[in-house]
């Protein structure tokens, strides 16, 4: 039996976009697009490779206003085409640090139900600055979508 303390911290967020589930689906698995929304406020994007597969890798790498590069990458484990992307996230920083994000895809009228779900995160500081991260992501990404 696990106990409490074996439970890795995860999070959860659900936002609806204005947008069909293939264009925030190309979002995601487009290393082109990638470019124009990821990372949190004024964080920018240097360079974006990726291959969404199933066993193809993506790294992004990205750089803070205060000089700070930040360089994460993952191998896809699932990728289901407009409907569902599972993939591994490791930082450069801190590799032995893996954790696994689950995006699904949902069509909602004309819009898509947007869930992720990031788990296995090495504790609730990094869940938490993750959490900011993507919230902040989600906004770019929503108008970048539009």
């Amino acid at each position: 039996m696990a106990t409490a303390s074996a439970v890795k911290p995860s999070l959860t967020i659900k936002r609806r976009f204005n947008a069909s589930p293939a264009k925030v689906f190309a979002a995601w698995a487009d290393p082109e697009k990638v470019k124009h929304w990821m990372g949190p406020g004024e964080v920018k994007v240097l360079a974006t490779e990726g291959d969404a597969r199933a066993g193809g890798r993506f790294r992004w790498q990205m750089q803070a206003p205060d000089g700070e590069n930040h360089d994460v990458s993952g191998v896809y484990r699932e990728v289901i085409p407009n409907a569902k992307l599972v993939f591994t996230w490791a930082w450069k920083s801190t590799p032995e640090r893996e954790s696994l994000v689950t995006l699904t895809f949902k069509p909602d009228g004309d819009g898509t139900l947007f869930t992720m779900v990031h788990e296995q995160f090495f504790d609730e500081t990094a869940r938490d600055n993750h959490n900011k991260g993507w919230t902040s992501a989600m906004d770019k990404l929503e108008k970048f979508v539009a």
